[in-house]
């Protein structure tokens, strides 16, 4: 519903900057009133998309709160262009974050490149140590500390890392050399590894604490930029931030730790996919969000989004803080075809992402991209282009580029060759969708797709064939999907503590103690976040393992906290690590002791349901307003005329044989032949196989 707007108390925007476009989800939460609205990304400078977005909506001073889902600290990683970081760390450890876990790029092969993010004449060594059991055997040097600061300073650092051994037992040292650091650092961009990760494993904690540090100085000077510009538009409201792991945290938090921001735009459209879907009756699905540089795929189970301990952004970048597991491959709509030194087609991972964005843009272009593919194939209408930048797509020019670097060195037709790269695209998805399914052990046959983005309704019916999927389900305005995550996701914070103690004859007492306080510390940090939330709810979870064992099982443990008191128990946690263990391996090792690793604690304030029914098509929606008349489309090998409808006038019930195509100013759903579409209670599209 794109009616004007006249209350604007409680409104919330949603903002997801990507590549190409910076999608927004205006909501009126008093009058249950939405906008949508899509403008393209200027790569380089992403505020300036922000702000142009959030003037669609009016005066940027009335609204309430701004919620962003960013890929600022993504490209940074992926690009390699974060801040000249420093590290200072225990004599004789400064090559941890190099040597990894003595992984390969290569599998089978002794040859590969790795570059840390932090050069080795920037990771210094200082004199201290401290215990596994948190003892301290050596002092720290506070002078040295000092000096390996100025030198690093001196060198060009922006931000600094301080990671010492077995600081997860005992941080005492680490936040002496923190005080010291800080009292001739020139910035506040200093962290130590205690504050980031307090948990076993050195590398991991060296990488992510590294990572942090790379990125502290890009992503605070980005939200401080838009916290500048929002504040001259008079701005009073709260601006909050897209976590990893599905959350919402304050830009404060997110300045502290911009590590979590990693994958902060993807992890908020699999939210609102999810919820999608649940209440569309689908709590099995893959999400597949399809932009103009990625194609990023989630898996959701019951309705639960999978969360992961651990990400690997890119090889040798480890990231241990819990995110949404995603997995994502070069191909979005902007991803360039090309014909390799194999004289085989490939598309991406190169892409013309919003400058010059795909030839048929006409903005200097002139390598063949999928969405140029597409539009030659007639499934996107040259004459109303998605987003509302261009007048019309030059369907010629994308002829011509297909012919030149596509058609003309295979030498096949046009046609076919447009069909080609879709094929290949349509392959390279199926393939990051068997990887979330097949491989972790799931039928994708009981799965439906929840293509988003820009261009994923475009390659809906492709992946029910390809996949074997039992259905795709595209969202209501499946080009903002990202952005309406933003809008409804959870508050969240996450806590991890590395405690070390056998299960058999466990001090209960103690580590309720330990879990009440870490409970009343993640509380606070969402009330600090100022969002108003129906309750706030407390996660508690183990990583646990069998006495000699390396690797832990996740134990979610049924507790909270009443009063001053969780109700910990032996029998508690031992009657959840054995169901846990027997979910993942079939079989408990009966008496081998256990032991618990760490303690993970979330705070997750639930944000006030938000009624999809509002999205629904009107009771003045039709069939016959819908229509658009027909137009030629290629389909397997030749035209097929097919139906064109106004997606969002197409009234609840509707039922369309493929071909067929719905258009929408935010996407484009194409039904092939042979599939059915039908438009459920919430004006989903859902696209199954014909009877």
């Amino acid at each position: 519903m794109n009616a004007p707007l006249v209350n604007r108390n409680g409104c919330i925007v949603g903002v997801d900057v990507g590549g190409t476009f910076t999608d927004l989800f205006f909501y009126d939460e008093p009058a249950k009133q939405f906008r949508t609205a899509k403008v393209p990304s200027n790569r380089g400078d992403e505020a300036v998309g922000f702000l142009e977005g959030l003037k669609v909506f009016g005066a940027i001073a009335d609204l309430s709160s701004v919620v962003h889902g960013t890929t600022v600290g993504t490209n940074a990683l992926l690009e390699r262009k974060g801040a000249r970081a420093g590290l200072i760390t225990t004599r004789g450890f400064r090559d941890v974050l190099e040597m990894r876990r003595r992984d390969r790029r290569h599998t089978w092969g002794l040859w590969g490149d790795f570059v840390p993010v932090i050069d080795r004449d920037l990771r210094l060594e200082v004199d201290e140590r401290t215990l596994a059991d948190g003892t301290i055997r050596q002092a720290l040097d506070v002078d040295q500390v000092r000096e390996a600061a100025r030198s690093l300073a001196a060198a060009g650092c922006e931000s600094l890392a301080i990671v010492f051994v077995n600081a997860y037992a005992n941080p005492a040292n680490e936040l002496a050399a923190l005080e010291a650091a800080s009292s001739v650092w020139p910035n506040a961009h200093i962290a130590c590894s205690s504050q980031i990760l307090p948990e076993i494993r050195e590398f991991e904690r060296t990488s992510t604490t590294a990572l942090n540090a790379y990125l502290q100085p890009v992503v605070g000077s980005y939200l401080g930029k838009l916290d500048d510009a929002l504040a001259s538009e008079g701005f009073g409201g709260r601006f909050h931030i897209v976590q990893s792991n599905g959350g919402v945290m304050s830009t404060l938090t997110a300045r502290r730790l911009p590590v979590r921001t990693a994958l902060s735009g993807p992890a908020a459209g699999v939210i609102a996919a999810a919820a999608i879907a649940e209440a569309a009756g689908f709590p099995d699905v893959i999400t597949g969000d399809l932009g103009g540089t990625s194609f990023d795929v989630s898996l959701v189970v019951g309705g639960r989004t999978a969360l992961a301990a651990q990400t690997t952004i890119d090889f040798g970048l480890v990231i241990r803080t819990p995110m949404i597991e995603i997995t994502t491959i070069g191909a979005g709509g902007g991803s360039i075809a090309h014909v390799d030194a194999g004289g085989l087609l490939q598309v991406g991972p190169e892409s013309a992402g919003s400058r010059p964005g795909p030839v048929c843009y006409g903005q200097g272009n002139t390598r063949p991209t999928l969405t140029d593919a597409n539009v030659v194939l007639g499934r996107i209408n040259a004459a109303r282009p998605i987003g509302g930048k261009l007048a019309r797509l030059d369907v010629e020019a994308a002829r011509r580029a297909i012919a030149t670097h596509v058609a003309g060195p295979l030498g096949l037709d046009v046609m076919v060759a447009a069909e080609a790269i879709v094929r290949i695209a349509n392959a390279k998805m199926a393939g990051a969708i068997r990887l979330v399914s097949i491989e972790r052990g799931h039928d994708p046959g009981k799965f439906a797709a929840v293509p988003f983005g820009g261009g994923g309704a475009l390659h809906a019916g492709a992946l029910i064939h390809e996949v074997g999927l039992k259905a795709a389900l595209v969202p209501r305005y499946p080009g903002v999907t990202s952005a309406l995550g933003c809008v409804i996701a959870d508050i969240r914070h996450d806590q991890v503590q590395t405690v070390n103690l056998a299960l058999e004859g466990l001090d209960a007492a103690a580590l309720d103690r330990r879990m009440v306080a870490e409970a009343r510390q993640a509380r606070a940090v969402v009330e600090e976040a100022g969002l108003a939330v129906e309750r706030i709810d407390l996660v508690f979870e183990l990583d646990m393992h069998y006495l000699g064992q390396t690797h832990t099982v996740p134990v979610p443990l049924p507790l909270s906290v009443a009063g001053d008191s969780t109700g910990v128990s032996e029998t508690v946690i031992r009657s959840a690590f054995e169901q846990a263990y027997r979910t993942s391996f079939s079989r408990l090792l009966e008496g081998v002791p256990a032991r618990i690793v760490n303690l993970r604690t979330a705070a997750i304030g639930r944000r006030p349901h938000f009624d999809l029914s509002a999205l629904a098509p009107g009771a003045d929606a039709s069939l016959e307003t819908a229509r658009r008349g027909t137009r030629p489309v290629w389909f397997a090998g030749g035209w097929h005329e097919t139906t064109v409808y106004a997606r969002l006038d197409l009234p609840v019930g509707a039922r369309l044989e493929g071909p067929a195509i719905l258009e929408q100013p935010d996407a484009t759903t194409v039904v092939d032949p042979g599939l059915v579409a039908r438009i459920d209670a919430l004006g989903n599209v859902i696209v199954e196989r014909g009877q």
